[in-house]
């Protein structure tokens, strides 16, 4: 009988191959050369991980995590009265969080997966869909949490998640970050006065 995966084995590769896909990006990524890169085999990544797509989405599964568990812990228990005040404060600091310099190296290999999700709908598609419903999922129940109908709560959400994505992706053509700093701010003093009225 065939010795199972070891988890950790697994797991150092897969932050392994994380790190490769921001240095490298997707368009070429190949087996054999990420294998040497990492010191390993490709019919050892193909045991550990099954296929080169299922290894790319989870690596790419653990990167997204993070930010979105940052926010998660954002929403956790509060002093603070959840009103629209609050929220705006939440969504700054989420928006700070998301464009941190740290965040910032793995932002061109996200929309490299968008634009290979829009053109291959079956390679990635299933990984940007699951990323962009749980951040909605997400601000959908704060919506909710202020009152305010399912049906608003989830426009007011795809507004939000929509504007952060394209307001991360346009400052990578030319390092704008100032220029979307000031468009969410912009944007939210937009935003906030109609929160009030749930």
């Amino acid at each position: 009988m065939p010795r199972p995966p070891d988890p950790a084995k697994r797991r150092d590769l897969l932050d392994r191959v994380r790190e490769y896909m921001i240095r490298n990006g997707l368009a070429d990524l190949s087996l054999r050369p990420l294998a040497r890169s990492l010191g390993t085999s490709d019919r050892m990544l193909l045991y550990y991980f099954g296929s080169k797509e299922r290894m790319v989405a989870e690596a790419l599964a653990l990167d997204e995590r993070r930010p979105l568990l940052r926010a998660r812990i954002l929403l956790g228990p509060t002093d603070s009265p959840r009103n629209p005040a609050w929220l705006r404060r939440f969504m700054e600091e989420t928006w700070r969080q998301l464009s941190a310099p740290d965040l910032r190296a793995a932002l061109p290999l996200y929309l490299e997966v968008m634009t290979v999700s829009v053109l291959h709908p079956d390679r990635y598609g299933p990984f940007m869909r699951d990323v962009l419903t749980e951040w909605r999922g997400l601000l959908v129940s704060v919506f909710r949490d202020l009152g305010m109908a399912e049906a608003r709560a989830r426009t007011e959400a795809d507004l939000l998640v929509d504007a952060f994505f394209g307001l991360l992706i346009a400052p990578l053509a030319d390092g704008g970050w100032d220029r979307s700093d000031a468009a969410v701010h912009a944007l939210l003093d937009r935003l906030e006065p109609g929160w009030h009225d749930t």
